[in-house]
């Protein structure tokens, strides 16, 4: 949001939302306490009991994970316990196996008994963490694709209304302001990091080998 007020202005607040951050599928109520903590302890506005609770669960959550990426099973292993997993013979971690609809703590503590000294609070945090993590990496991907391709150069008649899956709105502000590359675009205002892998998208589609300044 400050970034949003410092570099895109103030001229529609309201489209200040978590969906226009770089990082939004990390910006999430359940890890609110693990983003932000330890920057209050750098602070001094976080008390003695509040720093230690937050570290004993930073340390069940460290090694919960290390737990869970250790144990693995194959599918022909899994399905003996009634997991249904795709047959390619490939190991997958029990931290993998979380990320499946089907498939949470209850239902593994059956093939690994030693899952079940799992600390409450930290289990639930693991199991949301699995759900999240093949998304996350996916996003954080999308995002250092976006810096490397930030000095990317837009052309001068580069045509914005062959953009459909962008926003009329979006489309209007491009052919308005006619940024010159890619990290311009970036910072008009009410573009998302979406829009602008559609946009880079359609641009290397549009003109062959890149080009930087």
């Amino acid at each position: 949001m400050i970034d949003d007020l410092v570099t895109r202005g103030v001229s529609e607040p309201y489209r200040m939302f978590t969906s226009r951050a770089e990082f939004r599928l990390k910006l999430r109520a359940d890890n609110a306490d693990q983003r932000l903590t330890p920057t209050g302890i750098d602070l001094g506005v976080v008390g003695g009991v509040r720093q230690a609770a937050f570290e004993a669960k930073a340390k069940a959550l460290s090694e919960g994970l290390a737990l869970l990426n250790q144990l693995n099973i194959t599918p022909n292993e899994a399905a003996k316990h009634g997991l249904v997993l795709n047959r390619d013979g490939r190991r997958r971690s029990a931290f993998e196996l979380l990320a499946f609809p089907d498939i949470d703590l209850a239902r593994l503590i059956p093939v690994w008994p030693e899952l079940e000294k799992l600390d409450g609070p930290a289990a639930r945090q693991l199991e949301v963490d699995a759900r999240y993590a093949a998304y996350v990496r996916r996003q954080d991907e999308d995002v250092q694709a976006l810096r490397r391709d930030e000095a990317v150069q837009l052309p001068v008649n580069f045509d914005y209304t062959a953009l459909p899956s962008l926003s009329a709105e979006l489309r209007t502000k491009l052919a308005r302001q006619m940024p010159s590359t890619i990290a311009q675009a970036a910072r008009l205002e009410g573009m998302t990091p979406a829009a602008v892998l559609v946009l880079l998208g359609h641009l290397k589609a549009a003109s062959g080998p890149r080009k930087t300044a």
